[in-house]
């Protein structure tokens, strides 16, 4: 049976490439109960590096909006298409609230596919409240998570039963491993292909075919991390890739290295990033 979206997460916790830096320390929370259909969860990644020195993380992204605020700027990131390189130095810390897929839709009021590889400034979506907020948010974390909570509150939309379906159809890509195409999800859901593509293009600003093999590359990326002596054809195989020249295509592309070059990368803990 498809998996209740409300009830079990709809994104990973893989997405950082490499094995992790150790200069900079990434953590999670999870949202208010009443929040938690349209809010994955909240993150805080912070670093402290000496003077002179930078450090830089890869990551391959979620097929999520996330509200970023990054030194002192409030920002609606939507979904990145390709992997991408921040690089930080001194002392720093990014905040940010990761929605589900297809669930922030209600607040921007448009398809999220205008959002897709780009972004906005969160005032031009929410207005001056958004810069005000964005002002106030200096203190810890939990004072952060409970700013931003509030501010959604108070702009909370009305329920739409189209995020509830995309939740669920994204939670089955993420957790069943029988979905292996796009067909699954139509026989899965009664869902015709045109309806289900539109629906994506519209509620997650991708296709579905797209968040299934983002998802399975994520993990494919994480297991080689981190058992870098498996046979990474026997990884592919656990993820429901059966042609391994199609795996090598896809993981190639995604990461921008081979699966095996990736692997040792790992083992010989460097950053994982083609030159």
């Amino acid at each position: 049976m498809p998996v209740d979206p409300a009830t079990v997460s709809t994104t990973t916790e893989y997405g950082v490439l490499g094995v992790r830096d150790v200069d900079f320390s990434l953590e999670r929370f999870p949202p208010a109960p009443d929040l938690a259909s349209l809010v994955e969860r909240h993150w805080l990644v912070t670093w402290e590096l000496p003077e002179g020195r930078s450090a830089s993380v890869t990551l391959l992204p979620h097929p999520c909006v996330n509200l970023v605020l990054d030194g002192g700027v409030l920002s609606v990131a939507g979904v990145g298409l390709d992997r991408f390189t921040y690089t930080y130095r001194g002392v720093g810390r990014v905040f940010g609230t990761k929605f589900r897929p297809g669930a922030f839709l209600p607040f921007l009021g448009s398809p999220v596919s205008a959002l897709t590889g780009s972004g906005m400034l969160a005032e031009q979506l929410w207005g001056p409240p958004a810069a005000a907020l964005a002002a106030s948010m200096t203190g810890p974390v939990d004072e952060l998570v409970a700013q931003v909570e509030a501010f959604l509150r108070a702009r909370w939309p009305e329920p739409d039963p189209n995020v509830a379906l995309v939740g669920r159809i994204v939670a089955d890509l993420l957790h069943d491993r029988t979905t292996t195409r796009v067909d699954d999800v139509t026989t899965r859901f009664a869902i015709p292909s045109r309806r289900l593509q539109r629906l994506f293009a519209r509620y997650v600003g991708v296709s579905p075919k797209w968040v299934l093999r983002r998802y399975r590359l994520q993990e494919a990326a994480a297991r080689l991390a981190e058992e870098h002596d498996r046979p990474w054809a026997e990884v592919a195989a656990e993820l429901g890739y059966f042609d391994q020249s199609h795996f090598i295509r896809d993981f190639t592309a995604a990461i921008g290295m081979t699966p095996a070059s990736y692997a040792r990368a790992c083992h010989r803990r460097e950053a994982p990033i083609a030159t």
